[in-house]
């Protein structure tokens, strides 16, 4: 998306970097990610840079006014209230398409959430691409002023904040069978904090321990959550030894009700034009809008569960729960990046941390799928090449 880098990385690309790349890649943890990584990183203007902080700025301004929490409280069913909330998420990250309106490149908002993301493998994943293919010096993955190493120490500082590392866990549910493995690997290299199963947690009165690598019993005073709720919902067989309704002596990195009230459910608050028109299911009369234009989604799914993009009168009758549900304008990805096999459409992830008695979050680096399908995903692109996992760079100022 700046042609001139697009040109001279296409040009100088070759099979035999892609592969010391992904060899480089697998050398840091003696781990290769299960999803595919693409050949590219992807370069963003400074024009449509400014143009997707100016959405993102607007949607801030809705998370912080004081009634948000009214607004988003119908996001939280009784049975997946955690107490404890804090006044705001950790963790922001937010999703744009890039389109295309009258010939120009155009971010619009796809999704929203609060909760973490990809926050470390990301940093191993940008200098992989900076050293192999020899990107030039003025351009970053991070904003802010942040490069590697002050990114690091403000993530520190977010997600330890002074509590010992060996008093802070990863909480997952079965990490080492999760896509986003890499990601645990590349925290603990980070913070030194351990990657624990949620069946592996013992609980005590409201203390909860884990038995570290050092096979010492150990308290548990912090959780960077990474349990995805409607996993753990479908998970009936495991046996935890607590809920996360309880009331516990922790703290967590990442409140999970940030997880319900900053999601699709949030959608129809905002208001910009790069944001998709979305409304509540049980808000619109369907036969006054033309369902062509819409995309019908699941509030409380993930990576593509449940979507319907051609939506039917038979799909929204089959709904049986439509305060559940959300329709969504839909969006037309643009072919945005030249590749040697064909153009590639783009998501842009960015990547916000929200530090305590902050007024705002902070954005502090970013994420980036490419794909060639229908839809971003891996079920998608399938069989095809320049797609996957990669980043951003911007230029610096």
């Amino acid at each position: 998306m700046i042609p001139a880098l697009r040109t001279a990385f296409n040009k100088n690309f070759t099979a035999e970097k892609y592969k010391a790349f992904l060899k480089d890649i697998k050398e840091q943890y003696d781990f290769m990610p299960t999803f595919r990584i693409s050949e590219t990183p992807v370069f963003f203007s400074a024009n449509f840079t400014e143009k997707t902080l100016k959405t993102c700025e607007h949607i801030i301004d809705v998370l912080c006014a004081p009634d948000f929490k009214t607004k988003s409280q119908a996001a939280l069913s009784p049975e997946n209230i955690v107490p404890n909330e804090d006044e705001h998420p950790t963790f922001l990250v937010i999703d744009f398409g890039v389109c295309e309106e009258n010939g120009e490149l155009v971010p619009k908002l796809i999704e929203l959430q609060g909760f973490p993301s990809l926050f470390f493998f990301q940093v191993d994943l940008a200098r992989s691409y900076d050293k192999i293919f020899d990107l030039p010096k003025n351009l970053t993955p991070f904003f802010n002023g942040l490069d590697e190493t002050s990114y690091i120490e403000k993530m520190r500082a977010v997600m330890l904040g002074g509590t010992p590392k060996e008093n802070v866990i990863l909480l997952e549910i079965e990490p080492e069978k999760q896509n986003t493995l890499i990601d645990f690997l590349a925290t603990e290299n980070y913070l030194g904090i351990e990657t624990v199963c949620l069946t592996k947690i013992r609980k005590t009165g409201k203390d909860l321990f884990y038995t570290a690598k050092n096979g010492k019993d150990t308290q548990i005073k912090k959780i960077y959550n990474r349990v995805i709720f409607d996993e753990l919902a479908r998970r009936t067989d495991l046996k935890p030894a607590f809920q996360f309704s309880d009331d516990l002596n922790v703290e967590w990195i990442g409140h999970p009700n940030w997880f319900f009230r900053i999601s699709k459910h949030a959608l129809p608050f905002f208001d910009s034009p790069s944001i998709p028109k979305t409304f509540f299911l049980k808000d619109v009369d369907t036969a006054a809008i033309d369902l062509k234009n819409y995309v019908l989604k699941p509030l409380f799914s993930f990576s593509g569960q449940g979507v319907k993009i051609d939506v039917t009168p038979e799909d929204i009758a089959g709904v049986e729960n439509p305060e559940n549900y959300i329709l969504q304008e839909k969006v037309y990805y643009a072919n945005a990046v030249e590749t040697p096999s064909g153009p590639a459409k783009v998501e842009w992830r960015l990547m916000f941390v929200w530090e305590k008695n902050a007024p705002r979050p902070v954005l502090v680096t970013n994420l980036v799928r490419l794909s060639k399908g229908i839809m971003i995903g891996v079920r998608y692109n399938k069989d095809k090449d320049w797609v996957g996992g990669s980043i951003g760079f911007t230029e610096l100022e």
